[in-house]
C-alpha cells in the first residue's frame, strides 16, 4: 500500500483520544514489567495491524493488550488461552480506562497504574476524562499503515549500527515511533523539565550520549506529520548545512531535523528519503561529536561463514 494521507487537522481530536489510550495500555505493561535502560520497558511495538505490549509477565501466566487498527478492536489476550475483546470506537477516556480495568479484572490479572496521564500538558486524570472521545476509523487505518511504512525503513537503518542502539519501538508519552543509536560515552546531565515526567526519568534515559530519530504525527509548533532526528548533547556545529534531502530542515524550536512526512508521500522513492535523512543527520551528529565510528558503524550486513 502507497503511503497514505495523514494530515494533523483531519484527524487531531482522535489522535488526541488515541494518545491516551495508548497511554492506558502502555502504563500497564510499565506497572508490570521490570525496569529496563532508558525506559525500553514502557514502549508498545508495530505489529501489521497496529501496536501492541508483547508480553507482559503476570506472576506464572502472561498477558498481552494489542491495538488491532485494522477490525478497531483492543485484544486483551492471556497465555492460558483466555481473550476480551474492547471496541475502538468513539468513547470516552474514562470509559475506555473502566472497559480495559474490567477486563483485566475479569481475566483474573488486575493492574493498578498511574492514573495521570504523562508528557501532555494540563492532563485530565484517565478515570475522570470526559473531554476526549473520538475516534475515526478510517484516520486510524491510515496512520497504522504509516507506522508500519516508517517501521520498516527504520529496522533498515537500524541494521547499519553495530553499538548500543535501541529497538524500533513506540514510545506512548510522546507518541512517537524512535530508534536510538548510542555511542558508548556517558552525557551531560539532562536538564529535565519535559511535563509531566519525573526528571529523574529524563535524566536516566539520556545518561549517554545518543543520535535519535524516528517519526511523529505533528503538533506544537509544526502542525504536520514528520521525521525527525536530534543529538544528546547536540554537537557544535550540528545545525549548520549537511547534505538533507530537498525539503527537510533544521528546527530552531524543537532542535532537531525535521523531514515532513508530506514530501516522503510525494516522492518517487520514498523509503529512500527517508533512509538518506535518517543517515545525513546520524553522520552529522557522529562526525561532530567525535564516535568512534570504526568500531560502531557496519557498511554491509554479515555474509554466511
Amino acid at each position: 500500500m502507497a503511503w497514505p494521507e495523514l494530515a494533523l487537522d483531519t484527524w487531531t481530536d482522535t489522535k488526541d483520544t488515541l494518545h491516551l489510550w495508548t497511554q492506558i495500555v502502555g502504563k500497564v505493561r510499565t506497572a508490570r514489567t521490570p525496569w529496563i535502560n532508558h525506559s525500553w520497558h514502557v514502549t508498545l511495538y508495530v505489529t501489521p495491524r497496529g501496536l501492541t505490549t508483547g508480553p507482559i509477565p503476570y506472576d506464572q501466566r502472561s498477558l498481552e493488550l494489542a491495538f488491532d487498527f485494522l477490525a478497531h478492536v483492543l485484544a486483551v489476550r492471556t497465555s492460558d488461552g483466555q481473550v476480551r475483546e474492547i471496541r475502538l470506537e468513539p468513547r470516552t477516556v474514562a470509559d475506555f480506562h473502566a472497559a480495559v480495568m474490567a477486563a483485566l479484572d475479569d481475566l483474573g490479572m488486575p493492574v493498578k497504574i498511574h492514573g495521570r496521564p504523562n508528557e501532555i500538558e494540563q492532563p485530565i486524570p484517565f478515570a475522570r476524562d470526559h473531554t476526549h472521545a473520538s475516534y475515526d476509523p478510517a484516520a486510524v487505518e491510515r496512520f497504522s499503515h504509516v507506522l508500519g511504512h516508517a517501521h520498516r525503513v527504520m529496522q533498515r537503518f537500524r541494521a547499519g549500527f553495530i553499538g548500543k542502539v535501541s529497538p524500533v519501538h513506540f514510545f506512548w508519552g510522546s507518541f512517537d515511533l524512535a530508534v536510538t543509536r548510542f555511542s558508548g560515552r556517558p552525557a551531560p546531565v539532562h536538564p529535565g523539565g519535559v511535563p509531566y515526567l519525573p526528571d529523574w526519568v529524563a535524566r536516566e534515559a539520556y545518561s549517554h550520549e545518543v543520535s535519535s530519530a524516528g517519526f511523529w504525527p505533528g503538533g506544537g509548533p509544526h502542525p504536520f506529520p514528520f521525521f525527525y532526528s536530534y543529538a544528546y548533547p547536540e554537537p557544535d556545529g550540528y545545525a549548520g548545512t549537511i547534505a538533507l534531502p530537498d525539503g527537510a530542515f533544521y528546527s530552531q524550536d524543537l532542535h532537531e531535523f525535521v523531514l515532513p512526512y508530506d514530501v516522503v508521500r510525494a516522492s518517487s522513492t520514498p523509503d529512500e528519503v527517508v533512509l538518506s535523512f535518517l543517515q545525513s543527520t546520524y553522520d552529522a551528529a557522529a562526525t561532530l561529536g567525535n564516535w568512534d565510528r570504526r568500531h560502531l558503524d557496519r557498511a554491509e550486513p554479515p555474509g554466511p561463514p
